[in-house]
């Protein structure tokens, strides 16, 4: 066989070979109809496809990320609210995804944005806002079971944003302020309940010595005479008085 005849051979398995050879990637999957029957799955490598008679349909089975918009939803206390979430899935079962749902990312991202306003209905703004994480654990559980008949294994949803009405914001502002103003005035009224306290305590202890009160007021007013731009005023208390003329009857004595 010359050269000439084994290139007019060759050269038509050259240009056929390549549209034959469909080549699977790491983190692809792929669902093969034969006659438009599934026949099988091909994992990652080179695979050789029948034109006409076969079709291939790639998979990717990375975890995807569905940014689910802005919904509009009532909580259980009739508060209307505008919510965002994303939500993390990946495919575990290439044929189901592909033979029981047309479009299994659009099909995931509707559910979760029913789901997600159904979740919100069930649930006050309070704990809405306090509850973020088991508000999206309960959604994430929801989706996973309906989208399970889809081959489809969700990982995670994140609640992002909560926007409230201006109003509300408002509202919620004066609430806030007006519980710091409740705690200011208990704080103080017990702080001056407790100096009450202190100060009958010291009352008592000073009466019970005849020259005690005396020695205060002499300690205040060498307290006030240490700054030379202060005026001081001597106040001799009945108590002092008192205090002296015990002291001047025991020194008689």
């Amino acid at each position: 066989m010359t050269p000439l005849s084994l290139f007019f051979i060759a050269w038509p398995l050259l240009i056929i070979l390549p549209l034959l050879i469909r080549q699977i990637n790491q983190y692809e999957r792929g669902v093969v109809l034969t006659m438009g029957k599934f026949s099988r799955i091909w994992n990652p490598g080179w695979k050789i496809l029948i034109p006409v008679f076969q079709k291939v349909i790639k998979v990717d089975i990375r975890i995807k990320a569905v940014d689910v918009p802005d919904q509009e939803a009532i909580t259980k206390d009739n508060i209307p609210i505008r919510i965002n979430a994303v939500i993390y899935f990946r495919v575990i079962n290439a044929e189901k995804s592909v033979l029981e749902v047309e479009d299994f990312f659009y099909a995931v991202s509707q559910l979760a944005q029913t789901t997600m306003r159904n979740a919100v209905g069930e649930v006050t703004l309070d704990d809405l806002l306090a509850k973020k994480q088991e508000v999206s654990e309960r959604i994430k559980l929801t989706v996973d079971a309906a989208s399970d008949p889809w081959g489809i294994d969700v990982q995670t949803v994140e609640l992002k944003d909560i926007v409230l009405p201006e109003n509300l914001k408002r509202t919620i502002a004066k609430v806030a302020e007006a519980e710091r103003e409740k705690q200011a005035v208990i704080i103080n009224s017990q702080g001056e309940v407790q100096a009450a306290a202190n100060m009958a305590k010291a009352a008592e202890t000073l009466a019970k010595q005849p020259g005690a009160l005396h020695l205060r007021t002499l300690q205040s007013i060498n307290d006030l005479s240490s700054d030379q731009s202060n005026t001081t005023v001597w106040m001799v208390p009945v108590e002092g008085l008192r205090a002296l003329s015990a002291l001047a009857e025991k020194g008689h004595m």
